[in-house]
């Protein structure tokens, strides 16, 4: 049996190019609203397929924000990495991540064992905390 290699279409290149102009994380409607905008006509659908295919892979970044999924694309460089995340303006900061070994002593005393990981720690930003004062 051969494996199959994901066919490249004109939507999927597209999507991939109007997420590599984004520096934020944006969400699949504001997305596909950026790509009406580049005279790309992509259906709202497919650009949800797209993006958990791109989430799947790993390709894509993708965090949670008021109720809402929110994606960016990775560097090929990057390494894993986790983000803190601010609450009221969606601001993210990469982090390292946690030890390793914590996480598997954690898993393990509770009977677990470590498959994977994802850690986004949500608060507000320093700009944001200063609204509040």
């Amino acid at each position: 049996m051969t494996e199959r290699t994901p066919r490249q279409t004109r939507q999927k290149e597209a999507i991939r190019r109007v997420l590599r102009a984004q520096s934020e994380f944006v969400s699949a409607q504001e997305l596909h609203t950026l790509l009406e905008q580049a005279g790309e006509p992509v259906g709202l659908a497919t650009v949800y397929r797209q993006l958990a295919a791109l989430a799947k892979s790993g390709s894509v970044d993708t965090i949670e924000h008021k109720g809402s999924q929110l994606y960016r694309l990775c560097a090929a460089q990057r390494r894993h990495h986790h983000h803190l995340v601010c609450e009221s303006c969606g601001r993210t900061v990469e982090i390292d991540p946690p030890n390793e070994e914590w996480l598997r002593s954690l898993a393990s005393a509770q009977g677990f064992t470590v498959a994977s990981h994802t850690l986004e720690v949500y608060g507000l930003c320093s700009a944001c905390q200063g609204l509040l004062a």
